[in-house]
């Protein structure tokens, strides 16, 4: 990993450089160049649309840079609802869900997580924490419907390093990888396991920019040893998926798309329509209720939403 401190310039470094964020602390980042040294930079105007993994283009002004354009992204998975939006990361390839059986996990939270990582060309997959708990049987059978869905799902015990290690690294190598999950699954004892000297380095990185208040809650790329990236979000309890269109949740529902073939009209909504081949489907039990149900919600907060 390189170090997380900032690199002093020459007085005459005005430069513009390539680089990538690596993490985000509201209205300000931390971008490591592509000489492996870091900058602190601010984005130009008043909004900014950068997400930690996004590969940009800065303008270098002292110790500080400014971020003058970010480069084309493969995807960017966030979520919104009516308050606000929240950047997860940007060029994800994979995204790890960490579900638990104590506190247990939501269901909902999961589906939608699903749902934005698909809408977003994201190869999902789920780890069930605390896998040595009694209470893992109940929360394996409720993972059965994504299972049976394609979703890989592998279990783990985080507060074993070296057998969380096993399992997980190799899922990890060459690729970027967000580590995602509600409060209380046991996220934060999976990332020190995989890299042991994150603690270290967060509150390096925090002492860097003055902003120790942002160790457990901001968004941080750590590369892995073995290569590729993992970046770690903070913890949620809800996951609003308002940014997305009708298209995009079919998206998040790939088992809909061989009947959606057989629907009788072209703008069905897939709920209530005569001669729906997805309402036949889930009537011959080849789509879950659980899965129709949350396709359902999401369908209704989009037609919610556009009556205002």
């Amino acid at each position: 990993m390189p170090s997380t401190k900032p690199t002093r310039p020459a007085a005459h470094d005005t430069a513009r450089r390539q680089g990538r964020i690596v993490s985000s602390h509201g209205r300000h980042y931390m971008v490591e160049l592509d000489d492996g040294s870091l900058r602190q930079c601010f984005p130009r105007g008043k909004r900014s649309d950068a997400a930690v993994g996004d590969h940009v283009v800065v303008s270098l002004q002292g110790e500080e840079g400014s971020i003058e354009r970010i480069l084309p992204r493969k995807n960017l998975l966030y979520r919104s609802d009516e308050l606000r939006t929240k950047q997860f990361a940007a060029n994800v390839d994979r995204l790890l869900i960490v579900v638990a059986p104590e506190p247990p996990f939501s269901d909902d939270l999961a589906g939608r997580a699903l749902v934005g990582a698909w809408s977003a060309g994201i190869e999902p997959i789920i780890v069930l924490n605390k896998a040595d708990l009694p209470s893992v049987a109940e929360a394996r059978e409720r993972l059965t419907v994504l299972r049976e869905l394609g979703v890989p799902v592998v279990e783990t015990n985080a507060t074993d390093a070296e057998a969380t290690q096993r399992t997980l690294l190799p899922l990890l190598k060459g690729r970027c990888t967000l580590l995602l999950g509600q409060s209380a699954m046991g996220k934060s004892t999976i990332l020190n396991a995989l890299v042991p000297d994150a603690n270290a380095a967060t509150q390096e990185h925090s002492q860097a920019l003055s902003a120790g208040r942002h160790t457990t809650t901001y968004t941080r790329l750590y590369h892995l040893p073995q290569g590729g990236e993992l970046i770690d979000s903070p913890g949620f309890q809800a996951f609003g998926l308002n940014h997305l269109e009708r298209d995009d949740i079919l998206r998040g529902f790939p088992e809909f798309k061989a009947f959606i073939e057989h629907c009788r009209f072209y703008n069905c909504s897939h709920r209530h329509e005569p001669g729906c081949g997805v309402q036949q489907a889930l009537e011959h039990g080849k789509i879950t209720a659980e899965r129709h149900a949350l396709y359902t919600r999401l369908i209704e907060e989009l037609e919610a939403r556009t009556l205002y």
